[in-house]
């Protein structure tokens, strides 16, 4: 089982590009590991407790409880229009989630591993966060990057961190693929070596905060936002749920031999939520190494200039209107092309177009006109390989075998960008192919028949491999490709199964329509 999670979103605003992205490429990975024939479960969902929606409700004049529904709404709005499909939905305010949590902070008090203190400290509003020495800048500072800084004392309880990060760093050091990629792992190891003997804070109080889930035994306490969050990629799962919870079976969705669980997340977030706390608190909790998860880390969309897109420097980029006035296919696929999973890119609406009309349209898009006009014009819709196989034929099935080769090598490691330039290559291939052959030319004399019904087989045929390959990132590009060549069983069809000969001999294909429709730009829109 390959049990894919994603960083839960919090709803304290509108989703951004940021989040389209990392949805789009969960989907397009959890999509992928079906083609290859595995079972697999994506869990994603929203974070909805903690002070900054607690504030932001009361400017609002609503209970958060409201405001969290509406926003949350706005997220799923927007994964059902990119054709995000997820199995399972993670809402922080779900009493199956609060049970789990409650039930894991008494475990952890009842073995130790929390205690009461005061304290007084520098705390984060927009991080919600305590804050160190470690965080000041090298002028003494707090950066801009955590907001609104204030001095809080306070008594909270704590979590025993401390007593882990040993384990934590020699964990890190011994297991090198549970951080992805490589560059990440180095920073996290950094962050470790820095952190030194600090717990961790995991209450607040309800005089200043009550919008959160009740520590158990202290009811004067809500449970710090990020200890809340984090548990949700268990709690979901079905860790220790009662049976009739409408949840996943545990053992067999996490526990499975050989195979650890991954956490798509963003760079922002790997130090110190994910890379520290979270896996910190399962080890705690008990966990043995070998179910730790693996933390796939994904960089960020900047503007053109290399700023982070964000809300709060105010230059957010709304994939709704992207995905209106381009499409999802366009978005689908700018999203997954011109970034490398794991670093940075900075966002262009010029290439989001030129890559579609360039790739999809001119290459894909041509391929797919000539193979299936053409043979609806010249063999009546039937496809037919009679004449011998020349060494244009041979050298288009290596291209094949070898972009597929390609294709499979990067996404079985998540690099979606390197596995379209592998269709890619093929489909230009096939396309020189067809300027050599000139079947439009062969079909003016009756005596190249067979020679130009074996000419269109193998340009169909490619676009049979080609709407599989793509099948994970533009699946709804690929069932219209799919139908049109009366290829029905392309939900069904595996990797394993690509072979030469998807279309058989007499196959007979359906009516052409474009699927990948050039993007216009009006003169007046690029004013």
């Amino acid at each position: 089982m390959f049990y894919l999670t994603t960083a839960i979103d919090y709803t304290n605003g509108a989703p951004h590009i940021g989040h389209a992205y990392e949805k789009v490429l969960a989907d397009v990975i959890i999509r992928y590991r079906r083609l290859r024939g595995e079972d697999a479960y994506f869990l994603t969902g929203v974070d909805q407790h903690g002070q900054k929606v607690q504030q932001t409700a009361e400017r609002e004049g609503v209970h958060p409880a409201t405001f969290v529904k509406r926003t949350t709404k706005q997220f799923l709005n927007l994964w059902e229009k990119l054709g995000v499909h997820y199995d399972g939905w993670a809402e922080t305010t779900d009493p199956r989630h609060k049970s789990c949590v409650q039930g894991i902070l008494s475990d952890l008090q009842q073995n130790g591993q929390l205690y009461k203190k005061s304290h007084s400290a520098p705390y984060s509003v927009r991080q919600e966060q305590f804050l160190q020495d470690r965080d000041r800048d090298e002028s003494g500072n707090f950066g801009p990057q955590w907001g609104e800084v204030n001095i809080v004392e306070e008594e909270n309880w704590y979590f025993k961190l401390s007593e882990h990060t040993g384990w934590l760093k020699s964990f890190i050091e011994s297991h090198p693929d549970v951080i992805t990629p490589a560059f990440r792992r180095t920073e996290l190891l950094n962050a470790l070596e820095r952190s030194g003997d600090t717990d961790l804070c995991i209450s607040r109080p309800k005089e200043r905060l009550r919008w959160g889930i009740e520590l158990p035994f202290d009811a004067s306490f809500v449970t710090y936002v990020w200890f809340d969050a984090l548990i949700n990629y268990i709690s979901f799962a079905g860790y220790h749920a009662a049976p009739d919870a409408g949840l996943p079976n545990f053992e067999k969705l996490w526990n499975v031999a050989g195979s650890r669980s991954t956490h798509l997340i963003g760079k922002d977030i790997l130090v110190p939520a994910h890379g520290i706390y979270w896996l910190c608190m399962l080890h705690a909790m008990g966990f043995p190494d070998a179910q730790i998860p693996r933390l796939l880390v994904h960089g960020f969309w900047n503007s053109k200039s290399g700023d982070k897109l964000s809300k709060s420097t105010g230059n957010i980029v709304d994939p709704n209107v992207l995905a209106d006035s381009f499409g999802v296919d366009a978005l689908r696929y700018y999203l997954m092309r011109d970034i490398v999973t794991g670093k940075d890119s900075d966002f262009d609406l010029d290439r989001l177009v030129m890559l579609f009309n360039t790739e999809l349209a001119n290459e894909t898009g041509n391929l797919c006109n000539r193979a299936l006009n053409m043979s609806q014009r010249f063999t009546d819709g039937i496809l037919h390989h009679g004449a011998p196989f020349t060494s244009d034929e041979t050298a288009l099935q290596a291209s094949l075998t070898d972009s597929t080769a390609a294709y499979q090598a990067a996404m079985d490691e998540c690099d979606i960008s390197r596995g379209l330039e592998a269709i890619s290559r093929h489909v230009v291939h096939c396309n020189g192919y067809a300027e050599r052959m000139k079947p439009w030319e062969l079909n003016k004399d009756p005596a190249n028949h067979e020679r130009l019904a074996t000419v269109l087989y193998h340009l169909a045929e490619s676009v049979a491999h080609a709407a599989v390959l793509l099948s994970p990132i533009l699946p709804d590009a690929a069932a219209k490709l799919a139908a049109q060549l009366n290829l029905p069983s392309l939900t069904s069809l595996k990797l394993a199964d690509l072979h030469w000969g998807l279309l058989p001999d007499g196959h007979a294909i359906g009516k052409p329509k474009p699927v990948f429709p050039r993007i216009v730009i009006e003169e007046s829109a690029q004013a």
